[in-house]
């Protein structure tokens, strides 16, 4: 939590940004993990809620009533059997002191207010549900049927909060520098002890416990996987092979706040020639993004550049052909890249993802090709400003489902040698990520420590048990 006038300053500049009205923001509840008692743990709060009104505990509800000048928590103190199994919890009162809020009132009461503002009617703003409690919650306070809430959220609510989350203030970048430290822990740990024969699960096992070890938790559920062709591949029981790339794709949360890299790595330690080859081209990628990422830039202009880079450069190994702008306008690149540049990072790992993509990475100059392959998975496009946290993961992936597919279709065959692709089925999947603040007149690592990632460092560390 931050100092109480870092609370009071965000909800009156929220106040300002949406003008009328009153603005709910909906904490969470604990989630049961397969029956009621056993819980998901720690329990993790809204972003939203815990960016305005800073509280972690579960059954909060937080009211900004800017036609009045009146703000709220509601919610319910927690009587002693809750003391005896969890410990000495603050009054809802004590709590909404902390964060600078004057007015609380028990849960029981919160239809009340709901009715009281559709009674003087008053715009009642609520950013879009992702927990089904909640929906239901929301289902009751306002007769809307949960499949009809996104589309009835408050579109003034969710660009006010965007404009405010996007931007980090220094302290937000302090926490992230601090996440990102413990995500360096993670993945050297993974990578020292990356070898033939251990197995997936029990690595990721290992990057997991440190982020809960050295922070509160992941940000995301851990991937490690030699099929790194697989995007969100989980860790298996699969013992590691000799000659074999291995993915790790993990962050943690600490204060609130998110880290997430990506390494891949040899199995044994030493890249194959072919290996080396993709490899490079992943990491040239990964390096132009620094060089020109800053205020001012597209970021859907960073992410095509990239696309024709790395189409260039699979030419010159004959897996592509052809007119190099024509293929990427066609889609071609995305054979082998089927996701965007990066996203906005920060309280969650995809910050602000909920409140709708084209809300967060977009804006009306930079809207993505929803149609086309590839293109479709574009989650940051708009020009970048400082402040901003943003991921930097290009990737090359050999996907034997979908060369198979396009091989069959014909699709994009102008751009594509096929006959060459075959040969890579095996291959898996190249990635590599980091967290990237943008400053005043560029970019830099988030994080004190730099994961090793330029080839002759990866292969040295690996190799120096």
């Amino acid at each position: 939590m931050f100092n109480k006038e870092t609370y009071i300053r965000r909800r009156a500049e929220l106040k300002q940004l949406v003008g009328n009205g009153i603005v709910v923001l909906f904490g969470n509840n604990e989630m049961p993990f397969n029956y009621p008692a056993n819980t998901y743990a720690p329990m993790r709060q809204d972003s939203s809620f815990l960016y305005y009104f800073g509280q972690h505990r579960d059954g909060l509800t937080g009211i900004i009533d800017i036609d009045n000048d009146e703000e709220w928590i509601y919610g319910d103190d927690i009587d002693v059997e809750d003391i005896v199994w969890m410990g000495f919890t603050p009054s809802v009162a004590d709590m909404a002191a902390q964060v600078g809020v004057t007015k609380t009132a028990p849960t029981a009461l919160l239809e009340e207010a709901f009715h009281n503002a559709q009674d003087r009617h008053q715009a009642i703003h609520f950013l879009p549900p992702y927990r089904h409690d909640t929906q239901i919650q929301l289902m009751d306070l306002l007769d809307i049927h949960p499949s009809k809430q996104r589309e009835a959220a408050s579109i003034s609510l969710i660009k006010a909060v965007v404009k405010m989350r996007a931007t980090k203030e220094p302290q937000e970048i302090e926490a992230i520098d601090r996440a990102c430290d413990v995500g360096y822990v993670m993945h050297t740990t993974a990578q020292r002890l990356i070898r033939p024969g251990i197995t997936e699960r029990y690595i990721a096992g290992q990057v997991d416990g440190i982020s809960r070890s050295l922070a509160s938790c992941r940000s995301f559920g851990t991937i490690f996987s030699q099929h790194g062709e697989i995007m969100h591949g989980c860790p298996s029981d699969a013992p590691l092979e000799e000659g074999r790339l291995v993915l790790c794709d993990a962050g943690c949360e600490l204060d609130d706040y998110c880290s997430d890299h990506t390494r891949t790595m040899p199995v044994n330690g030493r890249f194959t020639q072919q290996q080396l080859e993709i490899y490079s081209i992943v990491e040239a990628c990964h390096d132009y993004v620094l060089e020109v990422a800053k205020p001012g830039i597209r970021y859907v202009d960073v992410h095509f550049a990239v696309c024709r880079m790395m189409t260039e450069r699979l030419k010159e190994l004959g897996l592509m052909k052809g007119d190099t702008d024509e293929a990427v306008r066609a889609g071609a690149h995305a054979m082998f890249l089927p996701h965007g540049l990066g996203h906005m990072m920060g309280m969650d790992v995809h910050d602000m993802e909920g409140l709708g993509q084209i809300y967060v990475g977009f804006d009306e100059e930079t809207r993505p090709n929803l149609e086309q392959f590839g293109t479709n998975c574009l989650r940051m496009g708009r020009r970048l400003e400082e402040g901003f946290v943003v991921t930097d993961e290009p990737g090359i992936y050999f996907i034997p489902a979908l060369i198979d597919e396009w091989k069959a279709k014909g699709h994009c065959k102008e751009w594509l040698n096929f006959d060459k692709l075959e040969t890579y089925k095996d291959f898996g999947g190249i990635r590599i990520e980091d967290d990237v603040l943008i400053t005043k007149n560029g970019c830099r690592f988030l994080g004190e420590k730099r994961i090793p990632y330029h080839p002759n460092e990866l292969e040295k560390f690996m190799n120096e048990q």
